[in-house]
């Protein structure tokens, strides 16, 4: 099992749209990114706590591989509007890969670049080391399948 972390807008789509993925085995909501230790949402939704909404994704590389979730990460969310997705604005729904090795890092530049080379806009997507991930209060988990709505921009 290993361990992959994205932000593409509202958490609620991105882990909706990720749980569908072959391979992947769990999910949970929260914030990475920012520098206010146990935020909440609320506070996350200021804009002041640096943090991003982002889906930490557990998954099995025999399954699916990274550069699989990268791809589908790309797929789902426009990564050249800066803390932008559909009509949700703000820091907090910025385009970030957090990475948890060298390779993943690698695999995210390469993949980014290759983005780049196909458009006509500057991909804003921010590449940084995974840090402490602060999971979201547990009505944000798995959100879309309790409530039964369509969700987010996604």
């Amino acid at each position: 099992m290993k361990e992959a972390m994205f932000a593409a807008g509202c958490f609620w789509g991105v882990e909706h749209s990720f749980r569908k993925v072959p391979g992947v085995l769990d999910t949970e909501v929260g914030y990475s990114g920012g520098r206010t230790e146990h935020p909440t949402y609320a506070q996350v939704c200021t804009g002041n706590t640096g943090h991003a909404e982002a889906v930490h994704i557990l998954f099995d590389p025999a399954k699916v591989t990274y550069l699989q979730l990268l791809g589908h990460f790309w797929h789902i969310h426009d990564p050249t509007t800066p803390n932008r997705q559909g009509p949700d604005v703000g820091t907090q729904y910025r385009s970030a890969i957090f990475y948890y090795d060298a390779e993943q890092r690698d695999q995210a530049m390469d993949s980014m670049r290759r983005m780049a080379s196909h458009g006509s806009k500057a991909i804003v997507t921010e590449v940084s080391p995974a840090g402490r991930f602060w999971k979201a209060e547990e009505y944000h988990q798995r959100y879309i399948e309790k409530d039964g709505r369509r969700g987010c921009h996604i």
